[in-house]
């Protein structure tokens, strides 16, 4: 049970609780003890000092044994109290009941009154069997202490009425402690109830079932919790959408080249005489390899990307070089839509610290779906600028652009949108993260049927004033 949250609360609440009627109970217990025993003893003693203080005044002179007669003899009627005469030796001249002893008493009030002080004493008398409280105030004659007047009462019915009175208040505390784990029973539950639904719906969640709901009963942490974790189905929901959208996409990616690769390789074992269809076929291996060579590159990078182990190799670079060769590349080697690439660019050198290799594949995607989703023979537009320290990098087609549903997911993983072309989905968010590890970020831009403009934000590198920037020293660099 101490393994629940309901059992670790009420642990908690009844030691508290426990805790809390320990400390009221021995607060209150001394309280009562001293309350009565003080009483007691404020009334023996003003007794004991005004008897003492009467013989003092008007029998100056007599013996002690004439002031033990005439105090006894004079005593209030009904008088509770012992009363006992003592000489200097602590024994007992004559006492209440008209007894002496050579019996001395030694206790502490004894010895203050010998001394000239009122003293007080509790304890156990031996003699009487029980405990007693006795104050005893000294008998002076010419101011000197020539006895000692000693009023005693037994403290027994005094402690009867302080257990007593304890003994109720250990009753009340102890209802007091049920009652409060009872409380402290019917609020476990109501606070680990909703918490036992959540955690069904949990169960539920984990096994794949996406459909239930926690429903908030409450506007506190348990309602915010119920919205966390329908938050997390979501979330969960869409991933499993996502995962499912992405396993269908890559295997239809990779059996498209398969199966091309297959048909042409059976053709080619089968043998060719028409060599310009042997090239024919070969090249189509050739190009379909590459693209199972790209797809297998991009689930290597996304694995990367999601355990965090993307490492950027920051050398000294020169922007504007590497899209320049991208701009040869692209004009040179042509596309099979026929698009053309226009290209504008700064001609002074763009310096800033960066991963090469990392920058060329994120452009090279850009350029790439650009290509892909543009208008056949139509236009691509790669132009850059420097503002405050950054440079702009923008890739701009005409082609059929991302409708707005679209627009604001586009560059999650796995996500494609509406489009039918082909690819994995993740070239994109790759990109993305790779320009988010240069300090850099990527903006899209669309207008559905128009085209689309992808903005790459890179912060340039500070030239030291006393070492200025060639653009040679950095066109050599790449």
């Amino acid at each position: 049970m101490l393994k629940s949250i309901r059992g670790r609360l009420l642990l908690q609440i009844g030691l508290l609780l426990l805790t809390i009627i320990l400390l009221l109970e021995a607060i209150f217990a001394a309280a009562v003890s001293t309350y009565y025993f003080d009483s007691a003893r404020q009334i023996v003693q003003s007794r004991a000092v005004t008897a003492a203080t009467l013989s003092n005044q008007f029998m100056e002179g007599y013996t002690l044994q004439e002031r033990a007669r005439y105090i006894l003899e004079n005593l209030v009627p009904g008088e509770s109290s012992r009363v006992e005469v003592l000489d200097l030796e602590g024994r007992t001249v004559v006492d209440s009941y008209g007894f002496s002893s050579n019996q001395r008493i030694r206790t502490s009030d004894v010895r203050v009154a010998q001394q000239g002080g009122v003293g007080s004493y509790s304890g156990y008398s031996q003699a009487f069997r029980q405990r007693i409280m006795a104050i005893s105030s000294p008998l002076v004659s010419y101011g000197e202490v020539i006895g000692t007047l000693r009023f005693s009462v037994s403290a027994e019915p005094l402690y009867r009425e302080v257990v007593k009175l304890i003994g109720w208040s250990i009753a009340i505390g102890a209802a007091v402690l049920a009652l409060g784990v009872a409380l402290s029973l019917i609020i476990a539950r109501r606070i680990v109830g909703p918490v036992k639904e959540l955690t069904v719906i949990s169960r539920q969640m984990a096994t794949g079932d996406f459909t239930v709901k926690a429903i908030r009963k409450y506007n506190d942490e348990v309602g915010t919790l119920a919205d966390s974790l329908n938050h997390m189905n979501d979330e969960l929901s869409k991933s499993e959408k996502m995962k499912n959208d992405f396993i269908s996409t890559v295997s239809h990616e990779l059996r498209t080249p398969l199966t091309s690769i297959k048909g042409w390789g059976e053709t080619l074992v089968g043998g060719l005489d028409d060599e310009e269809t042997t090239m024919l076929g070969l090249g189509v291996i050739t190009s379909e390899t590459d693209r199972l060579i790209g797809l297998v590159e991009d689930l290597l990078d996304f694995s990367k990307y999601q355990s965090g182990e993307i490492r950027m190799r920051s050398v000294p670079v020169d922007l504007n070089s590497l899209l320049r060769q991208l701009d040869l590349q692209y004009t040179h080697s042509g596309n099979k839509r026929g698009v053309k690439l226009h290209t504008l660019l700064p001609e002074e050198p763009m310096p800033m610290h960066a991963d090469l290799n990392r920058l060329k594949q994120v452009f090279v995607n850009l350029l790439d779906n650009a290509i892909k989703f543009s208008d056949l023979n139509g236009e691509v537009r790669l132009t850059a600028a420097c503002s405050d320290l950054q440079v702009h990098v923008c890739v701009q087609d005409d082609g059929e652009g991302i409708p707005a549903a679209d627009l604001e997911r586009i560059g999650q993983r796995f996500y494609k949108g509406s489009s039918k072309m082909s690819g994995s989905g993740l070239g994109l968010a790759i990109s993305k993260e790779i320009v988010r590890l240069h300090g850099g970020r990527i903006k899209i831009e669309s207008e559905y049927g128009i085209g689309t403009t992808v903005t790459v934000t890179l912060p340039l590198a500070v030239a030291d004033p006393l070492d200025p920037v060639d653009s040679s020293e950095h066109r050599s660099i790449l």
